[in-house]
């Protein structure tokens, strides 16, 4: 019976894994290497946070002191502690694509990353709120200081918020809708681009000068926001992937579809997930689309 086993060649061995691992799925964690990139990144994003916040005392207390007041130093000032609070608040965002955390924690989700608006709100209000406090400005210095200071507040946070926060739950959905499709965590993107993609084949990378490839891990570091929405119709008509094995990857991986449009797939009476009719090609017109050995 050893014997037998042992003459499996390494590709049956890997099919029989892959085929397993497409009802298990795996649990996403980011690697060391990742956790110590976003430690760096979050260290050189408080000490930036640190000098805002510190020109705002200075301002609050210093400067908002003097009588007169020079205008022309206070705006300086203020546009200062936006380039701060900005410089921070984008490093926090990009060691967040290192180091996601987890929509189960609610409260830390929210804070981790939305920290760049809270911290551009207590850079800012004080200030804001002692200027117009201020008695040794008259009524047309507040009015201009003032609106400076809440326009590039407004901006600063705007700029601060992350639209498209990434979490463990959405790594670990990408991640193993990938590796169930393609064998290994690899996809392909441009740097132009948004989105990442399941084979170098895609349409959408056609265009793009220098396709780039990578783990899911690695294109979320390099600024994509998610896997692509139509991974079904690319997988099939593009990447060569059958439909079958598609169909499998939707029912096996958890939460699949919460990575889809609606058009890319289709739910039976028994809760079955399949692909969608107008997205697989005809039985005999599947395209010949070479894909990378595993």
């Amino acid at each position: 019976m050893a014997e037998k086993k042992s003459s499996r060649t390494r590709a049956e061995r890997g099919a029989a894994v892959a085929e397993q691992e497409t009802v298990k799925g795996g649990a996403w964690k980011a690697s060391p290497e990742a956790k110590s990139k976003a430690l760096k990144l979050r260290i050189f994003a408080a000490v930036l946070w640190i000098i805002a916040i510190a020109a705002e005392l200075f301002t609050i207390f210093w400067v908002l002191k003097q009588d007169p007041i020079n205008i022309w130093l206070l705006i300086g000032l203020i546009v200062g502690i936006g380039v701060f609070a900005l410089g921070g608040s984008f490093l926090w965002k990009k060691a967040n694509r290192y180091d996601p955390a987890s929509k189960k924690d609610k409260v830390r989700f929210f804070v981790q990353n939305q920290l760049g608006v809270i911290i551009t709100i207590i850079a800012f209000l004080p200030l804001i709120v002692m200027i117009f406090l201020n008695k040794d400005m008259d009524g047309k210095q507040k009015g201009i200081v003032g609106g400076v200071a809440i326009a590039i507040a407004v901006i600063v946070g705007l700029a601060s918020a992350d639209w498209t926060p990434p979490s463990v739950e959405q790594y670990n959905t990408e991640t193993n809708v990938v590796e169930q499709l393609t064998g290994k965590n690899e996809v392909f993107y441009s740097k132009s681009g948004s989105v990442f993609h399941v084979c170098a084949q895609a349409s959408d990378l056609k265009r793009s000068s220098a396709v780039l490839d990578g783990t899911v891990e690695e294109a979320h570091a390099a600024g994509m926001d998610r896997l692509t929405k139509k991974w079904v119709s690319e997988a099939i008509n593009q990447c060569g992937i059958p439909a079958q094995k598609v169909d499998a990857v939707l029912n096996g991986v958890e939460d699949a579809t919460s990575t889809l449009d609606e058009g890319q797939f289709t739910t039976d009476a028994d809760g079955k997930t399949e692909v969608a009719p107008n997205v697989a090609p005809a039985p005999g017109n599947e395209p010949n689309v070479p894909v990378a050995p595993n």
